[in-house]
């Protein structure tokens, strides 16, 4: 199994750590932050370094890397750390669950963490460092790039192109052949049937509170 070295110490990087460990060829055998979130010497039981002197302790050509961080700076965060572990020399790995449907002919790119029930149609090309939570639909010719984050339940029909550093907020609908510009903020639930402006933030009207009852209402 290859040995891997996970940076992080929030909930994403310990549900790494249980996907890698029940459904991959990647061993988890330590983690690593930035020195001023470094809080002990352990994390899940293994091993917690600085991360500026991680490659001396599990050297490139032994162990491989993956960023499990959030979408905290719209990816941003996800991104300078995927760049500077490159510069350091290390190999970042993938992680795709054996219970998605990954019907691509094309490969995903490095450091993607792609979970449980996610359904990905033929010619659907994904980037690098991206994250699709669980129960995705990824709709065919679709293109997906580099450092974001598509949360649970998000549809994405066919002929879409997700740019960068845009994050897909949980039962977001994305229309046939619409493109979700640069760096773009989707709310949970919001309907997109028209292209996305960069930098720009969609979201739904809210429900509302009946005065009534459950009670008064016959269903």
């Amino acid at each position: 199994m290859s040995k891997i070295v996970v940076f992080g110490t929030g909930e994403i990087a310990q549900l790494a750590k249980y996907y890698f460990d029940t459904d991959s060829d990647f061993e988890v055998v330590a983690f690593c932050v930035d020195k001023e979130y470094k809080n002990g010497d352990l994390f899940e039981g293994l091993p917690l370094v600085d991360f500026d002197n991680v490659d001396k302790l599990y050297p490139v050509n032994e162990y491989k890397m993956f960023i499990a961080l959030s979408y905290s700076g719209m990816n941003k965060i996800r991104e300078d750390k995927y760049f500077k572990s490159k510069e350091k020399g290390y190999e970042l790995v993938s992680y795709v669950s054996s219970k998605c449907s990954y019907l691509s002919q094309f490969i995903h790119g490095d450091n993607c963490f792609i979970l449980e029930d996610n359904t990905i149609q033929p010619f659907v090309r994904i980037g690098s460092n991206v994250t699709l939570w669980s129960g995705n639909h990824v709709g065919h010719h679709s293109e997906i790039k580099d450092h974001l984050f598509i949360s649970s339940h998000v549809v994405i029909s066919g002929h879409c192109k997700v740019e960068s550093n845009v994050f897909l907020g949980v039962n977001s609908t994305i229309g046939h052949a619409i493109k979700i510009a640069k760096g773009s903020l989707i709310g949970a639930g919001s309907i997109i049937i028209r292209d996305t402006a960069e930098n720009s933030v969609y979201v739904p009207q809210k429900s509302i509170k009946l005065e009534k009852n459950s009670s008064e209402i016959k269903i």
